[in-house]
């Protein structure tokens, strides 16, 4: 039996952890109201051997939600905690997106709201099993590191690599942790067999890797992030976002982006994934 307790900040997408969860045989139970916590824990592990159970306990709960330490104290052999989190940014543009109410501060102040929140749930995160950092995640992220860990019995990674990038004129991303330049190497835009393609595309990359200083600067900066993830890991940081950038975010960074992905594949103490934020931006401005 495995029993689960699934927390974090609302709007970080417990919804869809709970989905993915139960189509791998987790039975559910959302927003259990606090008095029945004990009970419910109790009855569990003594009727419910042969299955495993995840309940949800968040702000939703109220000032009520403190006392899930004392549980928690009692039975820290028996339930994991799964956490789920985002920066504020992303949580407030999530609830501009969906509409959605906050849960502490209604619909008036939502920035209020996350922060009460993240001081509420504060010593869940401090005692969290697993905290996964969905800023950057898809749901199809999402599943595939829940389904990892808890029907695969793969090892936990509590560190998330996104190797990301970006188009300067665009602007560089708000939650870069590390940003690099890479407007030095050959430019394929001015070649015009290559303008309408993307890093994505073979004759691009080739052309990006032809260089040496491209070859050296993936090596040096491979070095690096190799040094870094363990610190990373040991100061307690679970999201660590890679920021290439070119011109237009759609040659040059894009082959980089790829290049660094490949070469840290084999990182198996980390989650890793590579997103290109502008890789259409100019193909859309007919450029």
């Amino acid at each position: 039996m495995r029993l689960l307790l699934l927390t974090g900040m609302s709007g970080a997408g417990k919804n869809s952890a709970f989905k993915i969860l139960e189509d791998i045989g987790y039975d559910c139970v959302d927003n259990l109201p606090i008095p029945l916590l004990r009970s419910f824990v109790t009855l569990a592990l003594e009727e419910y051997s042969d299955r495993n159970l995840v309940v949800g306990i968040d702000a939703r709960a109220g000032k009520g939600i403190s006392e899930v330490a004392q549980i928690l104290d009692d039975y820290k052999k028996e339930i994991e905690i799964l956490y789920l989190d985002a920066d504020n940014a992303t949580l407030m543009k999530r609830y501009k997106e969906t509409r959605r109410t906050h849960p502490l501060t209604g619909p008036m102040n939502i920035q209020s709201g996350i922060y009460e929140e993240r001081e509420a749930t504060s010593f869940l995160l401090e005692r969290a099993d697993y905290i996964i950092d969905t800023t950057h995640l898809l749901v199809r992220d999402l599943k595939e590191e829940l389904t990892k860990i808890f029907l695969d019995g793969g090892e936990y990674k509590n560190l998330f690599v996104t190797v990301m990038s970006f188009g300067f004129k665009y602007g560089i991303p708000a939650d870069a942790d590390l940003v690099f330049d890479v407007r030095f190497l050959p430019n394929p835009f001015y070649i015009p067999e290559l303008q309408p393609l993307t890093g994505n595309d073979k004759p691009v990359r080739d052309y990006v890797m032809d260089s040496n200083e491209a070859k050296e600067f993936v090596d040096k900066l491979e070095d690096m992030v190799r040094f870094l993830i363990p610190n990373y890991i040991k100061e307690g940081k679970n999201q660590l976002v890679i920021c290439i950038g070119c011109t237009g975010g759609k040659h040059r960074s894009v082959t980089l982006a790829n290049e660094l992905y490949k070469a840290l594949l084999d990182c198996t103490d980390v989650g890793l994934r590579v997103e290109h934020r502008d890789i259409e931006k100019d193909r859309a401005r007919g450029k």
